[in-house]
C-alpha cells in the first residue's frame, strides 16, 4: 500500500497514471474557490492533461476554501502535497486510476484571509475560477437582481469588515490590483447556471459598486466574465471508494475523486490576461456557449431532476436503479424529446438524439452509484434556474408542459419530508424551512407549493401549468410515484 504524496509518486503501482511533469517547475496562474469533487474531476483534470503535454505549466491551481467544511479538504490536501487520485468508473465495470497534480496549494480563508487576497493580487494570478454552487451568487430568482441582504454579503459590505466571503475576498484583491497598476484578472464561473458569466458579472460588479462606486465601474470595465458549460457526473466520495482504490490500485488516498468516464466543457473565449490552451485538452472553446449550456442544463440537469424525486418516492436510491425502471426511463425520454428539445438552440457538432441516448447510458452506469439523494439536494437553487425556464418557454409557444409539471409536483411531494413507505426524508436545501412549510400545505391547498414567487414567479396563475401540476400532485398522493409515472407515459 502506497500513501499518496509527492515523494511516493515514483513508487505507485504501474497501473496508476501519474503526472508526467516536474511539479516543482509549476507556477500558479489560477485561484479556484470551491475545491470539491467536481472541480477536481473537471477543471483540474483538464489542466493536468495539458501539463502532461508539456503545456500550461504556468497555470497551476491554488485552491481556496471559505466554508467551515472546507477545513477538512485543506487537511487532506496538505497531507498529500495537494495530490489526489481520480478514479473513473466505466459502464462495463472497468476502472481507471490517475493521480492529478495540477493543484499545487490550498488556502483556507477563515485562517488567513490576507493570504488569499494577496495570492489573487499577485501578477501571476490571471484567472479566478468558481464552483460555489448555483445558489452562491446571491442573485434573486424572482427579480434577477443581486441580493445584498444575504448574511455573508452583508457581512462583507459592513464598514471596516475583513473580507471573509467569495465576493469580499475577490473584490479586495481586484482593488489592490487596480491600485498597484496590475490590471484585472478573469473571473470564470464553472457553476450550472444559465449565462453563468453574465450572472458572475452582475454579482461581482454590483458587490463592488456597493462597496465603492468607482471600484464597481472599474470591475465592470476591466474584468472578463466568460460563460461556460461544464459536465461530468461526480458522486460524493465514500469510504467504499477509498477501500476500492486501496485494494484494486494499491493507493492510500484520504480523499480520492470518483467519476464517470464522460467529460465535457464548452468555454467562451473571453479572457483579459490569457488562458491555458484548453482546446488542446478537448475543451470546446467558442464565441457562444449558450447552445451548449441549454443542451446540458435542460437535458442532463433537468433529466436528473426528472428521475430524482420520482425515483426516490418510488423506492429507488440510486440513479441507475431509477433509469432501469422502463416507465421512468420512458418518462425521462419523453420529457427530453417533447419538452426540453423544442426549447434548445442548434448545437454545433452535436447529434442531439445521440446525446440523449448517451445520457441514459450515463445515468444507468451502476458502478458510479450516483445517489438520488444527491440529485434531490438544493432543489430551490436548481429547479428555478433549470426547469422553470423550460416551462415558461413551452407555455409561451403553446408547447407541452405535463412532464415538467410532474417533476415540480414530485419535488413538492418529496419536500413533505416523508416517503411512500412512511419513512422520513432528509430534505437538504438552503431554503429548507420555506420549502417544507409550503409542502406541508399540499393537501389542504394544492397550489401552496408553486405559489412561492421566489421560486416559480407567476406560474401558479397559469391554468395550463396548474392543471398539469394539480393532476400530477393528486396522482402522487392518491396512487404513488410509479402509478403517476405510468399514467403520464401510457397517456402520452
Amino acid at each position: 500500500m502506497t500513501k499518496l504524496s509527492e515523494e511516493s509518486l515514483s513508487h505507485l503501482p504501474p497501473g496508476v497514471a501519474r503526472p508526467g511533469y516536474d511539479r516543482s517547475q509549476l507556477s500558479t496562474g489560477i485561484v479556484h474557490f470551491g475545491v470539491g469533487g467536481f472541480h477536481r474531476a473537471h477543471q483540474a483534470m483538464y489542466l493536468d492533461t495539458l501539463m502532461n503535454q508539456g503545456l500550461a505549466l504556468d497555470w497551476a491551481i491554488c485552491g481556496v476554501g471559505v466554508l467551515p467544511q472546507d477545513a477538512a479538504m485543506k487537511t487532506v490536501l496538505d497531507s498529500q502535497d495537494c495530490l489526489y487520485t481520480l478514479m473513473l468508473k466505466y459502464p462495463d465495470g472497468t476502472r481507471e486510476a490517475r493521480v492529478i497534480g495540477s493543484i499545487v496549494e490550498y488556502l483556507y480563508a477563515p485562517e488567513d484571509p490576507e493570504a488569499v487576497i494577496e495570492k489573487m493580487a499577485l501578477p501571476g494570478t490571471r484567472i479566478v475560477s468558481l464552483t460555489i454552487t448555483e445558489g452562491g451568487y446571491s442573485i434573486s430568482d424572482t427579480t434577477g437582481e443581486f441580493d445584498a441582504g444575504t448574511p455573508q454579503v452583508a457581512a462583507d459590505l459592513a464598514p471596516g469588515a475583513v473580507p471573509s466571503g467569495v465576493f469580499g475576498l475577490v473584490t479586495e484583491a481586484l482593488r489592490r490590483r487596480r491600485d498597484r497598476g496590475l490590471g484585472a484578472f478573469t473571473v470564470m464561473s464553472c457553476d450550472n447556471i444559465p449565462g453563468n458569466g453574465e450572472v458572475a458579472r452582475k454579482a461581482f460588479g454590483e458587490f463592488a459598486r456597493l462597496l465603492d462606486p468607482e471600484l464597481g465601474e472599474w470591475v465592470l470595465a476591466n474584468v472578463a466574465f466568460p460563460s461556460s458549460m461544464v459536465d461530468r457526473i461526480t458522486p460524493v466520495t465514500t469510504d467504499e471508494d477509498r477501500t476500492l482504490l486501496a485494494q484494486e490500485f494499491g493507493v492510500e488516498d484520504a480523499w480520492p475523486v470518483v467519476s464517470e468516464d464522460f467529460a465535457q466543457w464548452a468555454l467562451e473565449d473571453t479572457f483579459v490576461q490569457g488562458r491555458p490552451p484548453w482546446e488542446d485538452a478537448g475543451v470546446s472553446v467558442t464565441a457562444d456557449v449558450e447552445p451548449f449550456e441549454r443542451m446540458k442544463l435542460r437535458l442532463l440537469n433537468c433529466g436528473h431532476q426528472g428521475i430524482a424525486y420520482l425515483g426516490y418516492l418510488a423506492g429507488y436510491r440510486y440513479a441507475h436503479e431509477a433509469v432501469a425502471d422502463p416507465k421512468l426511463a420512458r418518462f425521462l425520454l419523453d420529457y427530453m424529446d417533447k419538452e426540453a428539445t423544442p426549447t434548445l438552440l442548434p448545437v454545433p457538432g452535436v447529434d442531439l438524439d445521440a446525446y440523449k441516448r448517451r445520457l441514459l447510458e450515463r445515468f444507468g452506469n451502476e458502478y458510479v452509484r450516483d445517489t438520488l439523494a444527491r440529485l434531490c439536494a438544493e432543489s430551490s437553487d436548481r429547479i428555478p434556474k433549470w426547469l422553470v425556464p423550460v416551462v415558461r418557454e413551452n407555455l409561451a409557444r403553446d408547447g407541452e408542459v405535463s412532464r415538467s409539471a410532474a417533476i415540480i409536483a414530485a419535488w413538492a411531494r418529496y419536500a413533505e419530508g416523508v416517503d411512500e413507505a412512511g419513512k422520513p426524508i432528509n430534505v437538504l436545501d438552503r431554503h429548507r424551512e420555506d420549502v417544507m412549510k409550503a409542502a406541508a400545505r399540499n393537501r389542504e391547498d394544492p397550489l401552496a407549493f408553486v405559489s412561492q414567487p421566489q421560486f416559480f414567479g407567476e406560474l401558479a396563475a397559469d391554468p395550463r401549468f396548474t392543471g398539469a401540476y394539480l393532476a400530477a400532485l393528486d396522482a402522487l398522493h392518491s396512487h404513488g410515484a410509479k402509478a403517476a409515472v405510468a399514467g403520464l407515459v401510457d397517456g402520452a
